[in-house]
């Protein structure tokens, strides 16, 4: 039997927290916003999480947690437990598991959000249901930014960190961008960049790419071209990694993710005409849906004390 877990999905916009009971189930979930533009980025989280934990904990006495999983975005050194840079938040080498660790006194899992929200997909949503078979697969994350797990040949990619990076990597029509570079396709096709862009074209504020969505649906054409902007920096990017990994599978999580076919069947048109011999990824939802990042957390509380859920 595997112990409790108490887990935690850190991004950009908001830190998920829950615990895990010794069956796999998610208890007591809570979603805060992500405490944001401090002079001391790390230790701002670390509080934060603390305080969120004890919350979470207080809820379910009965269960003790033997270990904590921690997923971060940005860049991540899992071998040596360290954030090393989030354009969104701010941290820059921090040692982020060694911090958690002494916060909560227990082993720390910790791994990249999206990585592991990736490897949950495989193992429990979306690239199970596709079968054994799928072992080349891209977890494309779009929400407030833009990021991908990779697999190849059922191994993930990380180099040190740095690999999936997609939504810094530019696009053809892509603007100047907060990490300092010029054209990544998160200034185009992050759930983000749809709201902010159709906000300054307009002069009408948004709460998220949700409305923007349904002002296209209305006949709104400042809006439907943004969303094709958008689809169309998303499916340049696929078709690159459709010409260098070669994935037999797609899976889209985030938020963005929530349009459903309104983004899946015209991003699967476009990635088509971009491809000749490449071989076609399916493209499909992610199953886990806000869940996945949690899920992954398990797997790293899990490996922190060598157990196998």
């Amino acid at each position: 039997m595997n112990p409790p877990y108490l887990l935690f999905d850190v991004g950009g916009t908001d830190i998920k927290a829950a615990l895990c009971d010794d069956a796999g189930n998610l208890l007591g979930i809570r979603r805060v916003p992500t405490r944001r533009d401090t002079a001391q980025p790390a230790e701002t989280l670390i509080e934060q999480l603390h305080g969120l934990g004890s919350d979470v904990m207080a809820e379910a006495p009965a269960l003790r947690p033997a270990a904590v999983g921690l997923l971060v975005c940005g860049l991540v050194d899992e071998q040596r437990g360290r954030g090393l840079f989030s354009a969104n938040l701010g941290w820059r080498d921090a040692p982020l598991r060694d911090m958690a660790a002494r916060a909560f006194g227990l082993p720390v899992g910790f791994g990249h959000d999206v990585a592991m929200a990736g490897a949950a997909e495989l193992e429990f949503g979306a690239g199970a249901a596709l079968g054994s078979k799928v072992r080349n697969a891209v977890m494309l994350v779009i929400g407030t930014g833009v990021a991908a797990a990779l697999f190849v040949d059922g191994r993930p990619v990380s180099a040190g960190g740095y690999a999936g990076e997609l939504g810094h990597a530019a696009v053809p029509g892509g603007l100047d961008c907060p990490c300092g570079a010029h054209g990544c396709l998160e200034t185009l096709g992050s759930a983000g960049a749809i709201a902010r862009r159709y906000a300054q074209a307009t002069g009408t504020q948004v709460r998220g790419a949700r409305e923007v969505l349904e002002a296209m649906a209305a006949g709104d054409p400042t809006a439907a071209r943004i969303w094709d902007e958008a689809v169309q920096a998303i499916a340049f990017s696929i078709a690159q990694l459709s010409a260098s990994i070669a994935p037999e599978a797609v899976i889209i999580g985030g938020g963005l993710a929530q349009a459903g076919e309104a983004l899946l069947e015209p991003l699967r048109h476009s990635v088509r005409s971009r491809l000749s011999y490449h071989r076609e990824p399916l493209i499909v939802p992610a199953q886990l849906g806000e869940d996945a990042g949690l899920r992954g957390a398990f797997l790293k509380a899990a490996e922190a004390l060598g157990a196998k859920p």
